[in-house]
Order: C-alpha cells, then sequence, then structure tokens
C-alpha cells in the first residue's frame, strides 16, 4: 500500500482546465507507487471510459468521479463539489446530475442545484471541493458560520458518512491558516477529512501548458489571464512522500484516501445494461429476425440454397450466443421505415460480411458471391459491438431521425459526440493569440500549416517576425508542441445514435450540442464502442440524393422503375467506360488517383472495381500495397506466396495483402486462430499497440504455424506483414459496398445522361468536381445545357427534352426564398418586361443585376448592357414601385462574346455553352499550345506547353511534396505534376492562379498522360 492515492483529478477532458491525457496521470500514478487514481473532470465523464480501460491495462484501480459545479445562491458563488462513484446506483446517480446541469444551463455554463443533487446522491461519495470548493472560500473570508453552515447543508444532502471535508496545500500564503480550521470544523461537525492535490496536470512542468489552456478558455493573452491564473505551479500529480510532507499533521486525511478507493467500484463495461428496446411486441426478436431471413431467403437466393441456408444458420447462431438479435431488429426497422418513404438507405462497413444484413435489405451486397468474412462483423468471441453504418439521401436524413426519437423516446436516443482535438492550425492560431502575437502573423503561420503550403518551424525569416521575441518564439513552438491532439471542446457525430433499452441518462452524461434541439452524449464512437454500447450510424452522403432525384426523374418521363440492386453486374459497357477513365462525377473513382489506378486496372468484372475502390487510399500507398499489386496486374512482376496457405486467401489480389478480411483469414489458416482471434489480432495490430500484447500475439501465431509445418522463417515474415499491412488494409466489404453505389451511378450516367447529370447539379457541393466542371462533363457526353431563365428555370435544374436548364439555384446570392418569390410571381404568368419582372417580384436591384448577367432575360433578345443601363433608371423605391421611364435615346456598345462569358462565370459559377479558354486559343494555337485531345499522339519526354483553368490543386500527405494540378480547356482534363523543388520556385502561381500556362514533359504510362511541370505562368 502506498499511504496515499489521488481522489480529486482533472485530465485533459475537463476542456481547457486539464493539461494532461489519462494515460500520462496513470503512467505518473504508476511510478509513484500508487495502486488507484480517480478522474474528477469538470461538470463531464468525457474520458472517463479512456481513464478507466487505461488503468485495467496497467493494473491501477481506477476511480470514476467528476467534480461539479453549483449554482449561485443569494450568497455568492456556489461553488464546487467533487463526487466519486461508489457503486452501480452512484453511477447511474453521477450521470444523472451533470445531465441535469448540463441540460439546465446555457451550453457551456453547466451548474447543479441543491433540488436537483438531493434525490441523487445514493451510492456517491461527496468531497468539498477543495481550493474552488464553497467551504474553503467563506473560511478564507473569516465566515466561519456560514462555512459550518454550508457543511451541515451537505451532511443532510449525502449518505451518512460519505462527506468528506478535503485538506489542500499548495504552498499558498494562506494554506497554514486555513488547514487548522479546516479540521477543526471538520471534528466539530463529525465529520472525515481527506487530503487531495486538486492535480491539473501529471508533472510540474506542464504548469505552463495550463496556464495558456486557462487563457485560451476565458479568451485573453497570457498576460490578460494573469488574475485568473493560479498562483504556482503545485497542482502536479505528486507521491505519497510530497503528500505526507505537506499534509503529515492530518495522518488520516492521507489514509482515508485508499479507504474511499476501496470502496469505489464500478465497472465501466455496459454492454449487459445497453443493448436497444426491441421495436415490435410480440414476438421474441431471436424469432422475429430468423423469420424475417427466411422469408427472404426464396427472393434473393432462388438457386442452389445450400450454402445460404448453412451460413444463415452459423450467423444466427453467433448473433443468439452475443445476444443482438434486438440490434439486428432495430437496424431492420430504421431501415424499413427509410424505404417506405422512398428515402435511398444503404448499410455499409464491415456488415456487408453479413448474410443477415443482406436477407434484411440493410445491406445490398451478397456476402456469398463476393466472398466475405462474416468474422470480420462479428463473432461470437467478439468483446466490442457490431458497428452497421447506414447512408441516407443527405436531403432527408432528418426525417429517419426524427422517426428514432419518436419510435424509441428521447430518454432513450441521444446523439454521439466527438472531442474537437488541436491540429496544426487551431494550434497556431490560439497558441499564437495567447502569446500576444499579432493578428497577422498568425493568420500567415496558421495558412502555412499542410496543404500546398508546408511551414517549416525553422522559417522565421517572415518580415512580420520582426515583431516576435526570440523567446516567445520558443514559447511558441513548445507550447505548439504540447497542445497537440489536447481536446478544446465537443462537436456532434456525423450521423451516430445510441439507442439503449435502459434509459440513457442513467449510462452516460448527456448534454446541449452547440445544433439547436440536438443533445449529445458525452462520450465518443470510442468510448461507447470500448463500454459496450451499441452505436447507430445514421450517416448521410449526398450520392444517394442524386441516386433518388434520378431514379425518380426517371421514373416520371420514361415510366420505368429501376431497382438498383436488380441490375446485372457485368455489362461490358460500363466496364469500357471504367478503362477508360471517363468518370468524371461518379462515385468515389472520379479523382485523377483513380482515374490512372483504372486506366492500370482495366476493370472487367465487379470485384475488380472492389480492389480498385479499396486500394486507392492514403494507408494503402503507406503500406506499400499499390505499386506491387498494379505491377503484377499489369504483368511487370511474377505473382509469389511467402507459402501454399496463403494462395487462396490472397488470389484475388495477386499475393498482396489489401483486404482487412485477409488478416483475419491468415491468422485462422496459418496461425489456427479461432475466427475471434484473429479478429481480435487485427484490432490489436490496428490501434494502439501494446509491446507485450503484440509479443504474446506473435508467440501464438507462430506456434500455430510451426504446427503445421511452416518454417519459424516463414510465419515470421508473415506476421510482420500482418503487422504492417494491418494498420493500412481497407475493410473489403466496405469497398464493395462502395463499388456498388459506384456501379449504380456509373449505370444511370451510361444510360440516362441528361437525368444524372441534372440530379448531380441539384446535389452540390459534392464529389470531386465544381459544378462548372459538371458542366462541360456533360456537354462532353452530348446533354446540352441551357442558361437561366427567369421564364423557364424552376429552382432547381430541370430537364427540357435531354436538355438540362439550370436552376435559379445557381445565381449567385439569390437563395432559396428569394427564387420562391421569382417563382411566385411567375405562376401568375410569364414575365413581360424588365419593368414587370421588377413589379412583380420586388426583388432588391442587385439580384436582377446578377439575374441579367447570368442570362435570365436572354430570352428576350435584349442586349444585357441594356438591361443593366435600363435597371438603373428605373424608379426602385422601398415604398414605391418601380416604374419605367421614357427612352432617353442613348447607344450602347453589345457585349462581346469575352464578356458575356466572364459575367456567365461570375453570376452563377458555370456556362452553359462556351468555356474560358476559348477566349485565349487563338493566341494559344500561335504560341503552340497543345489543346488536351493532342496530348494523346505527343511524343513521350516531349517539351510542351498546355493551358487551362485550374479545377483542383492536391498535395497528399503520401506525395513527398509533389503538387498534383489539374486544368481544363475546352475539350477535357490535363493532369500536371509538379516536383517539390518547381512548386518552391512558383509557389504563388501554382497556389493561387486560376488559369494557367504549363511548360513541361509528355509522360505517358499505360493510356494516361501528364505534364511533368517545368514552369508556370499565370494566363492572362
Amino acid at each position: 500500500m502506498s499511504g496515499y492515492v489521488e481522489l480529486h483529478c482533472h485530465t485533459c477532458y475537463s476542456l481547457l482546465d486539464g493539461a494532461s491525457r489519462p494515460e500520462a496521470l496513470l503512467d505518473r500514478a504508476q511510478a509513484l507507487g500508487m495502486s488507484a487514481l480517480a478522474i474528477t473532470d469538470n461538470n463531464a465523464l468525457y474520458g472517463a471510459v479512456e481513464f478507466w480501460s487505461a488503468a485495467q491495462e496497467r493494473g491501477l484501480h481506477a476511480v470514476i468521479g467528476a467534480e461539479v459545479h453549483l449554482a449561485d445562491d443569494d450568497q455568492g458563488e456556489g461553488g464546487r463539489l467533487v463526487l466519486l462513484v461508489e457503486n452501480r446506483e452512484g453511477y447511474a446517480n453521477l450521470c444523472r446530475l451533470i445531465s441535469a446541469a448540463q441540460l439546465a444551463g446555457a451550453k457551456g455554463n453547466a451548474r447543479l442545484t441543491l433540488e436537483q443533487l438531493t434525490p441523487h446522491t445514493g451510492g456517491l461519495i461527496v468531497l468539498t471541493g477543495g481550493y474552488r470548493g464553497r467551504v474553503n472560500r467563506l473560511l478564507l473570508a473569516g465566515q466561519s458560520h456560514e462555512a459550518a453552515a454550508w457543511l451541515r447543508t451537505l451532511q443532510r444532502l449525502a449518505p451518512p458518512g460519505n462527506l468528506y471535508v478535503e485538506l489542500q496545500h499548495h504552498l499558498h500564503r494562506h494554506d497554514h491558516l486555513l488547514l487548522p480550521d479546516l479540521a477543526e470544523l471538520a471534528a466539530a461537525l463529525g465529520l472525515p477529512v481527506v487530503a487531495t492535490n486538486g492535480v491539473h496536470y501529471a508533472e510540474r512542468w506542464q504548469h505552463r501548458l495550463y496556464d495558456l489552456l486557462l487563457a485560451i478558455d476565458r479568451n485573453l493573452t497570457l498576460d490578460e489571464a494573469r488574475p485568473h491564473l493560479l498562483p504556482n505551479s503545485e497542482y502536479y500529480l505528486k507521491g505519497p512522500e510530497e503528500m505526507a510532507a505537506l499534509l503529515g499533521a492530518y495522518p488520516e486525511a492521507l489514509a482515508n484516501t485508499e479507504r474511499i478507493a476501496a470502496r469505489c467500484r464500478v465497472d465501466l463495461n455496459l454492454r449487459s445494461d445497453a443493448l436497444p428496446p426491441t421495436p415490435h411486441d410480440g414476438e421474441a426478436p431471436a424469432a422475429q429476425l430468423e423469420r424475417l431471413c427466411r422469408e427472404a431467403l426464396p427472393r434473393l437466393y432462388p438457386h442452389e440454397r445450400g450454402a445460404a441456408e448453412r451460413q444463415l444458420a452459423h450467423e444466427l447462431q453467433v448473433i443468439a450466443q452475443t445476444r443482438l438479435a434486438g440490434y439486428f431488429i432495430t437496424v431492420w426497422d430504421i431501415v424499413s421505415y427509410a424505404r417506405e418513404q422512398g428515402i435511398q438507405v444503404r448499410g455499409r462497413g464491415s456488415a456487408a460480411n453479413s448474410i443477415v444484413a443482406y436477407l434484411l435489405g440493410i445491406t445490398n451486397v451478397d456476402p456469398l458471391a463476393n466472398d466475405l468474412l462474416f468474422e470480420r462483423f462479428l463473432s461470437a468471441e467478439s468483446r466490442v459491438m457490431p458497428d452497421i453504418d447506414l447512408d441516407f439521401n443527405a436531403s432527408r436524413r432528418e426525417e429517419v431521425l426524427q422517426y428514432v426519437y419518436a419510435k424509441y423516446g428521447e430518454d432513450h436516443v441521444g446523439m454521439v459526440c466527438n472531442y474537437v482535438t488541436y491540429r496544426q492550425r487551431s494550434a497556431v492560431r490560439d497558441v499564437g493569440k495567447a502569446l500576444g502575437f499579432p493578428p497577422d502573423l498568425i493568420d500567415h503561420l496558421a495558412k502555412a500549416q499542410g496543404g500546398l503550403g508546408s511551414y517549416h518551424h525553422g522559417d522565421v525569416g517572415h518580415p512580420l517576425m520582426a515583431h516576435v521575441s526570440g523567446e516567445t518564439w520558443g514559447q511558441f513552438l513548445a507550447l505548439y508542441e504540447q497542445i497537440q491532439g489536447l481536446p478544446r471542446h465537443l462537436s456532434i457525430h456525423v450521423g451516430g445514435m445510441v439507442i439503449t433499452r435502459r434509459p440513457l441518462v442513467e449510462l452516460v452524461p448527456l448534454e446541449r450540442a452547440t445544433m439547436p434541439g440536438r443533445v449529445v452524449v458525452q462520450w465518443n464512437k470510442d468510448s461507447l464502442e470500448e463500454a459496450g454500447l451499441i452505436k447507430f450510424d445514421l450517416l448521410s452522403l449526398g450520392t444517394f440524393g442524386v441516386l433518388d432525384e434520378c431514379l425518380a426523374t426517371i421514373e416520371r418521363r420514361h415510366g420505368r422503375r429501376i431497382d438498383l440492386d436488380r441490375l446485372p453486374l457485368d455489362d461490358p459497357r460500363l466496364y469500357a467506360i471504367l478503362q477508360r477513365a471517363d468518370t468524371v462525377g461518379l462515385f468515389q473513382v472520379e479523382s485523377r488517383a483513380q482515374q490512372q489506378a483504372l486506366v492500370k486496372m482495366r476493370p472487367r468484372t465487379f470485384n475488380d472495381i472492389v480492389i480498385e475502390v479499396a486500394i486507392i487510399r492514403p494507408g494503402p500507398l503507406l503500406g506499400n500495397m499499390v505499386h506491387p499489386f498494379f505491377r503484377r496486374r499489369m504483368g511487370q512482376e511474377p505473382v509469389t506466396y511467402l507459402h501454399p496457405l496463403l494462395e487462396p486467401i490472397l488470389q484475388e489480389t495477386l499475393g498482396v495483402i489489401v483486404f482487412q478480411e485477409q488478416v483475419i483469414r491468415i491468422a485462422m489458416a496459418m496461425g489456427r486462430f479461432t475466427p475471434g482471434e484473429a479478429d481480435l489480432l487485427r484490432r490489436a495490430m490496428s490501434h494502439q499497440r501494446s509491446h507485450e500484447r503484440m509479443a504474446a500475439l506473435q508467440q501464438q501465431f507462430v506456434q500455430g504455424a510451426l504446427s503445421q509445418g511452416v518454417s519459424l522463417e516463414v510465419a515470421e515474415q508473415v506476421f510482420a506483414q500482418l503487422s504492417g499491412f494491418a494498420a493500412y488494409g481497407f475493410c473489403k466489404s466496405h469497398a464493395a459496398s462502395f463499388a456498388k453505389t459506384t456501379y449504380d451511378t456509373l449505370y444511370l450516367r451510361a444510360y440516362y445522361p441528361a437525368e444524372y447529370y441534372c440530379a448531380l447539379l441539384n446535389n452540390q457541393p459534392m464529389g470531386f468536381y465544381a459544378p462548372r466542371v459538371l458542366v462541360r462533363d456533360a456537354l462532353r457526353h452530348q446533354v446540352k445545357v441551357r442558361p437561366v431563365d427567369v421564364n423557364r428555370s424552376d429552382y432547381d435544374c430541370t430537364l427540357e427534352g435531354d436538355a438540362i436548364r439550370l436552376g435559379l439555384r445557381y445565381v449567385d446570392g439569390l437563395g432559396e426564398a428569394q427564387a420562391e418569390r421569382v417563382l411566385a410571381a411567375r405562376a401568375r404568368g410569364a414575365f413581360a418586361s424588365l419593368a414587370d419582372f421588377c413589379r412583380r417580384t420586388r426583388l432588391p436591384r442587385r439580384l436582377i443585376e446578377q439575374l441579367i448577367m447570368a442570362r435570365g432575360f436572354e430570352a428576350w433578345g435584349v442586349e444585357p448592357r441594356r438591361l443593366v443601363w435600363e435597371l438603373g433608371r428605373l424608379r426602385y423605391q422601398a415604398d414605391e414601385l418601380p416604374l419605367p421611364l421614357p427612352p432617353d435615346g442613348v447607344e450602347l456598345a453589345a457585349m462581346d462574346e469575352a464578356e458575356r462569358l466572364l459575367q456567365e462565370y461570375g453570376a452563377t459559377g458555370v456556362a452553359a455553352d462556351g468555356h474560358l479558354l476559348e477566349l485565349y486559343r487563338a493566341s494559344l494555337d500561335r504560341q503552340g499550345v497543345l489543346s488536351s485531345p493532342m496530348l494523346t499522339a505527343a511524343r513521350q519526354g516531349a517539351t510542351v506547353r498546355v493551358a487551362g483553368m485550374v479545377i483542383t490543386r492536391q498535395a497528399p500527405p503520401t506525395a513527398k511534396g509533389f503538387v498534383f494540378v489539374t486544368l481544363e480547356d475546352e475539350w477535357g482534363l490535363i493532369n500536371v505534376i509538379i516536383r517539390p523543388d518547381v512548386f518552391q520556385g512558383q509557389r504563388v502561381v501554382w497556389r493561387t492562379s486560376l488559369v494557367l500556362l504549363v511548360q513541361g514533359q509528355v509522360q505517358h504510362a499505360n493510356g494516361y498522360c501528364n505534364i511533368q511541370a517545368e514552369k508556370g505562368w499565370v494566363l492572362r
């Protein structure tokens, strides 16, 4: 026994009131010989699960608690109390109390009243709050009678024997006087005392970071925040010897720390309490699940059902063992509701490995046909809950969320939170502001972080640096590094929801989200998973809005209802499109890197698309998967396997590990792991690794391999490969789900291009390219695009025959409400003149001018400059109707094509016909500048010049400083590669130019052409 453990400890999850991560505090406690440590963050249990799990790994006892802020009363500030959880009742009460405090007041100002506290103190040990507690402040103010009265109030609230008076000694000038008074008052009231240090950071040196966080919290510089900072650096985690030296006069207070810790026993594995409610009463979930699956079998497996029957029986057995039938029924219920409402929904992720999910209609990828592995999703040995991601039409996801709230009740439903942590730019801005850096310098430093302008800390030659001393710059660099990764505030998860059978407020605290009307749980997805709560990911995918709209338009125009799930996956026309990388506007395969991969891959089967979707990602590139795979695919190197056992598993990916499922299968086949053990191996490799755990898993794998006659050398090589690839491998079922959506968009664009591009333009922003690029691609696919017209355009883009009419949504600044005024006025008859339009819509003059420039009045045959002139002459007061004036006889020059095109770009961001490069083409031809079609005939290595509008700039972290720019001319796209030295030499040109002239060398590879840039110019 150490003789002392810390029971009042803030982690970084006190959000700018703690400077150390839970793991760092636990490591420090372990080094100091403590047997236990408490977490007591401000009005929160954000870090409780992380703390509890890390304590278990270290063999330390975790005490769960929180410091709660009391509401002010008529005597002043309410002060703080520390509440420690003694048992499960206490844990539920603490969750309720934190939720009450968070939900009662404004966000960020949680306050708990005594009335809220009174009925919920069972199972809680109450500490008086130390230097922030009310009793300390009253005694320091000389109000001993009020301090005694306050303690009597707390005695009535706390369970008998569960109130302790905190003794702290931070070497403040009044501490030596305050401590005897506190001890004497506690003795007079028969209350025990307990020693704490009110910890805010693990080690003394971190006090500078803590001061910085307090300054950031108050939106002050460090100099301005001085009055609010703690007076010294004594608030670090101290060991038994240091605490004995400070509080040795109160041995009982030190001894009570371990006694309290021994009483506080709570397990945060909440799986048994967290199962979702069953949506349909009267039928047991397991029976309902089996019935629904068996009803779907004949439809989805009309022939040769033996394999499907066997897989279904296996999965139902595992689901029964894990007691998750209700979970599947809940997901099925949500999906069924969406489909009934005509909302596009698809399950993806590891759920696509399950035949149960497929039969329920949750996923649309056949796991048997695609050789998917159920154990990647769920096994009888799984310690964590399965994860089903549901993607919905982005514009209608809110309907689904409201259904869930209504169906299961607000007491049982909450949104998942995210912890927004410091990254490069946010760290620069907050640290720089706290240190008093000039705003211009902060902006320069922040914008230089990452992307196309990576900023090196050693580069201090910028003129703005004259405002910062060398010492201050050194402080900035140190604090910038220390603050990285610390949580700053909460945000709402993009779509994660928790649904529980037991009231959610008893399992995890709730608080308000910044979004009005939303409540979030205080745990992120990782903590929820670790605690055993089931998260439902109800996500949105913009592409599904495109699919829904396109399918509805096809049915309305052609009378054909297309079931995307019934499309044949072997259409040669579609694979030919992929092979020539004609993929602008398609899901997942439209980026430059994906297009170049498609040309190398030359996909011929659906599984080829699955592999391509999985492999063109940062992880596989970092894991050195991509180049070996494509060399083998193109016959440039032989396909080899380290051992014959691997061939059946890696055959589809040519001996290269690409999918997470392959890691599991190799562990099972070579290491003789059970399915559950194999998935645990994958997780151990993919997440933060424990050296001891990895060593044990390696030994188990090697022993299993040796038992099958595999040599030690090969076994260790294979394990090393697994270990290297597991962190980067992609889930095949997830890739298959995305590949199906890719195929669906490919089908619709190929056979219904007008409907597809129209829907695509109505669901922006999304995807990789701006609308102006999509418009040009539509034109390349023989789909005409017509400009905005005040007498023809709706708010959204519409179809006129096989031509797209741009919608009023594309007029910059108009907005939906103003567009509705136009449509409502037009419903009474077409607009006859500019004055008629102004009189009936009463739009602001600036918006009417935008409509003129957008070609909205072009059908009248009146020259745009004349319309602008007439608009200026209209009497247009707020309290008068706009009336025309008599002709003035002024002659105006007509706009030329260049002016018209530039005005249309400026007003809508797109050009219905024409392209900016057309204005330059005659001059470019005279200079010998090649167009995009001419590049295919250019000689390898030839030095050429090309030009175009910049449509994308990329500097991926895997590219080692190379920058990729895509240009567009009248006929197509041109890919430019810029070496790091070339980029640095012309940084401003490459980063900011909208239209570029580039000189470089032609690089032909596998039917794809790039330009290796040597120099760039702004095209004026």
